[in-house]
Formats: structure tokens, sequence, C-alpha cells
């Protein structure tokens, strides 16, 4: 069992969601987001709701890549409890790489500072995340590394989302990467691929298909415990979904999104 998880991008959505999921699981948690008046409140929720668990928080901006590696650095050393990070008992378990932005442009159309800020969060961010969290899993020898990105990675997407989907294309080939320097180790790496799931970034969004956010949670939850590979959430029908958006032409793409 995972006991130790941390979540940036916590303070609201899915990343939010996640931490009130496995602390009902009874893992503790180490949750870290921009807003801190937002993470010290959800903090205080999971403490009454389950007074067992340990919930610590920190400010991070994951653009920020050198506080990206203080902060799980810090987190690692806090959990531990050696205050080296270097022991085999302890410190963070799993790393849920979850902090992302939906912002974007039509490539061309004059918005590339949106696209840019989207790529810069959602993958270089991402890369650093992947990077601190490793560095702590190979001294340990062990941990788990969880990618969350999107079923829109299954396909080059047109309008607002190209670059939001070329971002986690390139999210979910990280984590494939990462995986493959891994196998036969007791270091897990997953891929977890959200359907039409609400958050903060489509509170208004009335897709066919879209499915609360705790319903869509638990599935994501669900997935990250397997430690799948890879794994499309809401299994339904996202596993019939996304083969199916992967090879048809792309002129029924473009119509249909």
């Amino acid at each position: 069992m995972r006991k130790t998880i941390l979540i940036t991008g916590a303070s609201a959505g899915l990343g939010a969601e996640m931490a009130r999921q496995f602390a009902a699981l009874g893992r503790d948690l180490a949750l870290c987001a921009r807003r801190t008046g937002q993470l010290d409140e959800l903090r205080g929720e999971l403490v009454a709701a389950h007074p067992g668990i340990r919930v610590s928080t920190r400010q991070l901006d994951v653009t920020d890549h050198d506080a990206v590696f203080e902060v799980f650095r810090s987190f690692d050393e806090e959990f531990c409890g050696a205050g080296d990070g270097s022991g085999g008992s302890g410190g963070l378990d799993r790393v849920v790489v979850n902090a992302g932005i939906g912002k974007g442009r039509p490539v061309g159309t004059g918005g590339f500072h949106a696209n840019k800020r989207t790529a810069e969060t959602n993958f270089v961010a991402a890369l650093a995340q992947c990077e601190a969290a490793m560095e702590l899993f190979y001294r340990r020898g062990r941990g788990h590394l969880v990618l969350i990105s999107s079923v829109s990675a299954v396909r080059g997407m047109p309008k607002s989302m190209t670059t939001y989907a070329a971002t986690k294309a390139a999210v979910s080939s990280l984590a494939e990467g990462i995986r493959a320097d891994t196998l036969g180790t007791p270091i897990e790496v997953s891929a977890i691929l959200p359907g039409y799931i609400r958050s903060e970034m489509n509170p208004e969004q009335h897709a066919p298909l879209l499915v609360d956010t705790a319903v869509g949670v638990r599935a994501m939850v669900r997935a990250i415990e397997r430690e799948v590979a890879e794994a499309c959430v809401p299994a339904w029908p996202w596993r019939l979904i996304a083969p199916v958006l992967r090879h048809a032409p792309l002129g029924l793409v473009k119509r249909v999104l």
C-alpha cells in the first residue's frame, strides 16, 4: 500500500477530490498548489473528517522549477522522519503529477502566449515534477509515479484544444519512457487519461459524456490504486471511444469536436 501521497494542483478540481478520496482510504497526504487559502481549507476539512491521517500543505507554482525540487524534497523529509529523505521506510510513496491548465487558442490566431503558458505548465512543469519525484524514488528504490494526462492525448485536436492535447500526448509519452527505465524494479509509473470529468477547468460545460467530479475521480483513484500502466477513465465509455478517436478520419474528428 502506498501510504503517503503527494498531489500537485491539489487546491481545487480533480486534485482536491483525489485528496478527499485518498484521505477516505486512510492515506497521509502532501498537498501543494499555488492557492494556499484553498489548500488550508481543504486540509481542515480532511483532518476533521479523518482524524487518523496526516495532511501537510505547501505553496507551489509548478512553473517555478527550482521550487518543485525544494518542495518535493521537503515533503519527503517531513514524512520520512529521518531528516535526510533517504530512509528505507517513510517518505513519499506516490507522487501524482496533476497540476495543469486548460487554456489555449487555435494556433495562428494570436494566442501564442496562452498556448505557451499551457505548454510550459502542462509539460515542462510536469517534467520538473517527474525529475524531482524520480530522484526520490531512485534513492529509496521504490515508489509510484502517476501522471494525469487526458483522453485528448490519443489524437491531435482542433481549435483551442490543439496545444492542450499536444501537451497531454507529451505527458503520456513521458510516462511511458520513464516506465521503460523502471521495468523490473519496485518503481511503478502510471498514466491516467481522464475523459470528460467536471472540474474547475470546465465548470459550465455540458458535454453529453460529462460526469460529476466525484464519480470521475473515483474511477481515477481506482486506476491509480491498481497501479496500471495506462488507463482511460471512467472506463465506460472511454475505453471504447479512445481507440476510435485515435483512428477516425481527421475530418470526422474535427466535425465531432
